[in-house]
């Protein structure tokens, strides 16, 4: 890949030698006799199709990629993601999908660490993690089901370069919802054609904004809320703040929106947070152009930044999330407005 991030060596563009972009030679200048051509910058990415299709090889582990349509479900208790919201709305939204119980769902999860530790300059390394969420509590979350997918090295944050960086993984996800691979399910003895559906993000707030491609920084933080934030400017500081607007995530008719006496503002709670339908915000998102990814990415703006919205980007998984209907996505992440412990696996704003 371009050492800027500019592009990926790859498909139509894999025996280019120069970056289209900023020019950067793709490898380093020869040294001695050798023959051997050095990158200047390498993506790894492991394919996860293979490691999907050994699950079903396996019949310790085959019998249990159905546990999530299998297990009896209790209204009003959550004991799986499927119980949750998104995972219904999934389902009735995409009944060709979950007729088959054994296509897998999926969940991404990345964050930026050093690997050198603390000893050496600062250093950041980003896995890309996929997870298996067909399987039961007690064995979606053991590290032999976490796939690394993709790790990207940088000396810095992405940013909006990740973009790059997640080219292959959102190809293979786009081939695994269209075509499938044909798998053998050796519990049942046969062959099936075997879909797979990425079902939200997981990630703190800083990776948030690199995926969602909603800034999460002043007043226009909140992905949920938008541009219809009641976030403040305080007094002293000159930081945004979204004390009190909690409230508004509160069904219409909760008794703690018209209690004036045991909340500071000491006023009644009317508005609601809108939410955007996928159509809608598809059509937002389209407003705003392509961007260049590389040296000169985070220097480019949208008219209206930081006023009327908060978009950076077109959306990183924009062709599942919003162009093609293939999944019902929530990010679980923390946020400022204390929207998690109210509408954690709710159904998502764009749904």
């Amino acid at each position: 890949m371009c050492p800027s991030f500019c592009m990926l060596y790859y498909l139509e563009n894999a025996e280019m030698i120069d970056c289209m972009i900023c020019g950067h030679s793709r490898y380093k200048p020869r040294t001695g006799r050798g023959k051997t051509l050095v990158a200047y910058k390498e993506l790894r990415y492991f394919p996860i199709t293979p490691r999907l299709q050994r699950l079903f090889m396996s019949p310790r582990i085959a019998e249990h990629m159905t546990w999530h349509q299998a297990h009896d479900a209790v209204d009003g208790v959550m004991v799986h993601h499927s119980d949750g919201e998104a995972w219904k709305r999934f389902n009735s939204v995409h009944p060709h999908f979950s007729a088959e119980s054994r296509n897998v769902c999926l969940g991404l999860c990345t964050y930026g660490f050093n690997p050198f530790g603390s000893f050496v300059a600062p250093y950041s390394c980003w896995p890309v993690i996929l997870t298996v969420y067909n399987l039961p509590p007690g064995m979606c979350m053991r590290p032999e089901f976490m796939f690394l997918s993709t790790v990207i090295p940088s000396p810095s944050s992405l940013g909006r370069n990740i973009d790059v960086c997640l080219q292959l993984l959102i190809d293979e996800l786009a081939q695994l919802w269209s075509s499938g691979a044909l798998t053998y399910d050796i519990s049942r003895k046969q062959n099936f054609l075997m879909r797979a559906a990425l079902m939200w993000t997981i990630n703190d707030f800083p990776a948030y904004k690199m995926l969602s491609s909603w800034s999460t920084h002043e007043k226009l933080i909140c992905p949920y809320c938008m541009e219809n934030n009641k976030a403040f400017t305080l007094a002293n500081r000159g930081k945004a703040s979204f004390l009190y607007c909690h409230r508004r995530f509160l069904p219409l008719n909760h008794r703690y929106r018209k209690n004036k006496k045991d909340f500071f503002v000491g006023k009644v709670e009317k508005d609601a947070s809108p939410r955007l339908s996928g159509e809608e915000l598809h059509n937002v998102v389209l407003e705003y152009g392509d961007i260049v990814f590389g040296l000169q990415s985070g220097k480019q703006k949208f008219p209206g930044f930081g006023l009327t919205h908060n978009w950076v980007k077109q959306v990183s998984f924009g062709s599942f999330l919003i162009g093609r209907p293939i999944c019902s996505a929530i990010t679980l992440t923390s946020c400022t407005s204390k929207r998690t412990c109210l509408r954690t696996f709710s159904t998502p704003p764009w749904m």
